[in-house]
């Protein structure tokens, strides 16, 4: 069903955004793989992925803190590729601090790309969609999208911002055969959450179960992390039509977070 569409995936040489996209070209998807970095790397992944799947896979360099470079990935994609008929949002950054020594310029950055981007990507992928009569719109959110957590007031104000625009652009797309929906995660287990656990090991005196269960995971009753290869799942799922009448939902994949 997904055979030969073409899918644009933000922030996607690694952790969650490269698991949705090798999953997305496991099922026949001509994939645009998007990084700010512009390496041999970069573009070995999208050789990799050709190769293994048997479908087209570029990289396309764009800044998603840029509304252009987030225009020019759209354009690119569908010049390169095929009309884009497939948008996953998942470029995005952090940064934790009390309010008062927040740095505005981390702010920006934050709202920028983890926010602002996906409007400027929507924006420029939506009149395809119409044109076509079909697509499929993610933005990976956040079980902060739902729930506040202390010293993340961008990250939690953009992606509370990135639930509300996804519950608006499936409103404005229902009658066009287009859904947009928002996948909203707990703790997953990334590379570069990996890396956060050996500094809260370090930080706190704990071993490394100590701090997955009673720091990292402490609000996420499973205490158990996310798998990439479930979100990847869900992601697919998302795109096919048995979820042709789910739109505007915020999925959470959180082990059990927002049910507190």
């Amino acid at each position: 069903m997904l055979q030969g569409k073409t899918a644009v995936v933000t922030g996607s040489t690694s952790g969650i955004g490269l698991g949705i996209a090798e999953a997305l070209a496991r099922e026949g998807c001509h994939v645009a793989l998007n990084s700010y970095t512009d390496t041999d790397e970069d573009q070995a992944i999208a050789a990799r992925l050709s190769a293994d799947h048997g479908i087209k896979a570029h990289y396309i360099q764009a800044d998603m803190g840029k509304p252009g470079d987030c225009m020019r990935l759209v354009e690119t994609a569908a010049a390169d590729l095929g009309p884009v008929q497939i948008l996953v949002n998942n470029a995005g950054i952090q940064h934790v601090e009390k309010i008062e020594a927040f740095p505005p310029e981390k702010w920006d950055a934050i709202i920028a790309i983890n926010l602002s981007s996906s409007f400027h990507t929507i924006r420029a992928a939506v009149p395809g969609l119409k044109a076509a009569g079909w697509g499929r719109i993610i933005n990976i959110a956040s079980t902060h999208g739902l729930h506040a957590s202390p010293f993340k007031s961008a990250y939690v104000a953009a992606k509370h911002g990135l639930v509300g625009l996804t519950k608006t652009v499936a409103l404005e797309l229902a009658e066009f055969g287009a859904t947009c929906n928002a996948i909203c995660p707990g703790y997953v287990k990334t590379p570069l959450v990996e890396g956060q656990i050996a500094d809260q090991m370090e930080a706190h005196g704990l071993d490394r179960e100590a701090v997955i269960r009673n720091v990292m995971l402490e609000r996420q009753p499973t205490k158990q992390f996310a798998e990439i290869d479930q979100l990847a799942a869900l992601a697919v799922f998302l795109c096919s039509d048995a979820a042709a009448q789910m739109t505007g939902q915020p999925v959470s994949v959180d082990g059990g977070w927002v049910a507190l």
